[in-house]
């Protein structure tokens, strides 16, 4: 099972893996590492979860159940998470019979907006890249001490905000007052709203030994705070920045000690200038078109980052776009009274689909159904293959 350090995949009894959460992350981390030799362990409180679906073994559990943990910790080798909010505690319980990666330390960092930026802060002597102005607002003292220069801001919950959730837009101190009102005595920061060129996002890979491999950077368009398109190459970034945001990426890792694929967003300002947004400690939703466009999906990185084997080539063959597919595509429809299946027959037929569907049964608005990636030999193609895309499924590109 542990061999020259590493966990062995294909050995007899098989090795087994471990994923805290059940969503259509779990789920695709479940399929690279089934397809590596692994068997894996889903924990996760939703009993018709996607991961369910793909785990070799399902622990319908809380995340802070102790019993479920201990069975997690007692059968799997090393452990993982599909998402941040899992608690850090839970985290650490599992690291006293198994490797944890990311550990628990750096997913509490995540877990916390201000953390996360006071983090940002420091490594910023090395990275060359600093966060938003920024400041916390627990109260209306808070908001006395705000400096004006802050506003107009953007007004996000320090905890458990995601896709959208929890971020508030405020023009002036009027509307500030009401929206902090509004998020009912949660502590939050007020970023300051700034003049974007584009927004991209950086895949790093680090092995337990401290090697780190960089993805291509990819440029990430979001509507209603939802990632909407992520395309690789970036079409806006330059070769300069892509090269800045790369190399500050591999710092935040190297800090942090991280071992596993951690994702980091940056913003790239009018003036060429970067900003460094957020993280987050696992795959992520801008790395999706790895799997088709790519020597080594995130996923299967992921698996082998956990086990402490090579890491895999990073390497893009095809350039690619990938499109989210909402709950709200099943709604488009005003003359059928309820959701109707989207025509994946027709998507199917678009140059270069990679069709991708997370197994959930019931599609609400908001909610992430599945994904396509399309990938072509030339850029121009890609995106000819998206707009035929949206075409069919009745949305602006």
């Amino acid at each position: 099972m542990l061999k020259n350090g590493a966990f062995t995949p294909g050995a007899s009894p098989a090795t087994w893996l471990g994923v805290m959460g059940g969503g259509q992350l779990g789920r695709m981390f479940a399929h690279s590492a089934q397809a590596m030799g692994f068997k894996v362990a889903v924990l996760e409180p939703a009993a018709d979860c996607p991961a369910s679906h793909a785990a070799d073994h399902f622990l319908c559990a809380d995340y802070a159940d102790a019993a479920a943990l201990a069975d997690m910790g007692a059968q799997c080798v090393a452990v993982t998470t599909e998402f941040e909010n899992v608690p850090a505690a839970s985290m650490t319980q599992l690291a006293a019979s198994a490797f944890v990666a990311p550990s628990a330390a750096c997913v509490a960092i995540a877990q916390d907006r201000m953390a996360e930026k006071r983090f940002f802060t420091d490594c910023a002597a090395a990275s060359g890249v600093l966060p938003a102005p920024h400041h916390l607002i627990r109260n209306r003292a808070d908001i006395d001490a705000m400096p004006p220069a802050l506003l107009p801001g953007l007004l996000k919950t320090v905890r458990m905000g995601y896709d959208g959730k929890g971020q508030v837009r405020v023009a002036n101190r009027a509307a500030l007052e009401e929206a902090v009102d509004g998020m009912q005595g949660v502590e939050c920061v007020l970023e300051k709203l700034l003049p974007l060129a584009c927004e991209v996002s950086v895949l790093v890979a680090r092995g337990a030994d401290g090697r780190a491999l960089v993805y291509p950077i990819a440029e990430n368009v979001h509507r209603n705070g939802i990632l909407h398109t992520t395309t690789v190459p970036a079409l806006h970034a330059s070769p300069a920045a892509a090269e800045r945001a790369q190399a500050a990426a591999l710092v935040i890792a190297d800090r942090l000690d991280y071992v596993g694929v951690l994702c980091i967003e940056f913003f790239i300002l009018d003036d060429g200038s970067l900003v460094v947004n957020e993280m987050a400690p696992r795959p992520h939703n801008s790395g999706h078109y790895t799997i088709d466009a790519c020597i080594t999906s995130q996923f299967a990185q992921q698996v082998r980052a956990m086990a402490r084997l090579p890491l895999g080539d990073v390497r893009q063959h095809s350039p690619a776009v990938m499109l989210n597919f909402l709950g709200d595509l099943w709604f488009a429809s005003a003359a059928q009274p309820g959701p109707v299946e989207p025509d994946w027959e027709r998507i199917l037929a678009v140059p270069g689909a990679c069709l991708h569907l997370y197994g959930k049964e019931e599609a609400r608005p908001g909610r992430k159904m599945g994904h396509v990636t399309f990938v072509a030999p030339t850029m121009a193609a890609v995106l000819e293959s998206l707009q035929a895309a949206c075409a069919i499924l009745g949305i602006a590109p």
